[in-house]
């Protein structure tokens, strides 16, 4: 995982206010704001002097140093000495440069709208980055899983099941809920189109192969993407704006281990049980349809749904789920890591989560299709 940016203000006595900067400084990350060292200068008594820690600064480009010129003006406004003796050198003498010589009147130019090549720029540095951040935590995740298998990963075995209790057990109803309404959704379809021909016995043929190889995994995937996806990735940005995350680094634990790790396994765990059981309760709902509406007995339709089904249908459904497992896990988990450090942060890396995770399951379930299409599935 790539180190996010981070500021933090803390007060030694009454006299310093000491400036501490962490993580990697990039601008196009965008810029740091100055609003924590205004309320800090507000608030008294006035510090004699504002100071800097950078021993957590792995690296930074010129949005530190414009960060640190924003310090340093609104520190000559209020009138508060500015110790640079902490900022590592060259900054200090970036920042000597560029006071060297006072800004001239009028020198800086109105803010003009980015122009369609350069925003289609900023939007493409941006996806390469999130490409390399992405590649980053599969690569570390992969490796999390070898520890795991070696016995070495450190997690806490409550926490785990206490996450298999909520992505289980406490996913029930609404799989429930979503799994009947789709079977019922499906048999209704197909008995208005086969009752024309007298062929309304195949509906239970319809929902049966449709439930066990595409719906019931997907809709459990999508479902869980929205509920428990969500939950991961704000469950983990709260921590991250608690500072909880470089808690755990402090402390000398793997955040990937400690939080990640349990979520996964408990995901790629009760994603096949789930989708198990959403194709049974889709299944009912095609029943339901077929015996209220069809005149069929549910025998019958029972019988028909066996004859249709094979074991390559359920065994190819749970497969996809345990991908569609993997894949929700992993995108809650890295937008919660990626969260910014505000709360309106959390919110969007809940709904990023959710979107990442449910254009993955679709592009898994479009490459299955061909695959099992390639391998005669």
């Amino acid at each position: 995982m790539v180190e996010q940016s981070h500021v933090s203000f803390d007060r030694i006595g009454d006299e310093i206010l000491l400036v501490r900067l962490s993580g990697v400084w990039r601008l196009r990350r965008g810029l740091a704001s100055t609003t924590g060292l205004e309320q800090e200068l507000q608030t008294p008594p006035l510090p004699s002097r504002v100071a800097f820690d950078t021993q957590k600064l792995t690296g930074w480009d010129s949005s530190a140093l414009i960060f640190l010129t924003n310090v340093s003006e609104l520190c000559r406004q209020r009138g508060v000495p500015l110790d640079r003796e902490g900022l590592p050198s060259g900054i200090r003498r970036l920042l000597e440069l560029s006071e060297a010589v006072p800004e001239r009147k009028g020198a800086r130019k109105d803010v003009m709208e980015a122009s369609i090549l350069e925003r289609f720029g900023t939007t493409t540095i941006g996806l390469a980055g999130s490409v390399v951040e992405m590649l980053a935590f599969l690569g570390e995740m992969t490796l999390t899983f070898v520890r795991l298998f070696g016995m070495k990963a450190r997690y806490r075995t409550s926490d785990l099941f206490l996450l298999l209790q909520e992505c289980g057990a406490q996913a029930l109803p609404i799989v429930t809920l979503i799994s009947f309404l789709v079977g019922v959704i499906l048999a209704f379809v197909g008995a208005v189109q086969l009752r024309q021909f007298g062929a309304q016995i195949y509906v239970a043929d319809l929902v049966g192969i449709a439930m066990m190889r595409e719906m019931g995994a997907m809709m459990t995937a999508i479902i869980m993407a929205g509920r428990t996806g969500a939950a991961f990735a704000a469950q983990l940005g709260t921590m991250k704006v608690t500072q909880e995350v470089d808690a755990f680094r402090t402390a000398g634990f793997s955040p990937l281990e400690f939080l990640v790790l349990p979520r996964a396994v408990a995901l790629i765990v009760m994603m096949p049980l789930l989708c198990l059981y959403a194709d049974f309760v889709g299944v009912l709902g095609g029943a339901a349809i077929g015996v209220g509406m069809l005149d069929l007995s549910w025998s019958t339709y029972f019988q028909e749904t066996a004859k249709a089904v094979t074991l390559t249908d359920v065994f190819g459904g749970v497969f996809k789920s345990s991908v569609y497992g993997v894949l929700i896990a992993l995108a809650g988990c890295l937008r919660g890591l990626q969260c910014g450090n505000s709360s309106s942060a959390v919110g969007n890396a809940a709904t990023s989560a959710v979107v990442t995770g449910i254009v993955a399951i679709i592009v898994a379930c479009g490459i299955f299709a061909v695959m099992f299409y390639v391998l005669g599935i």
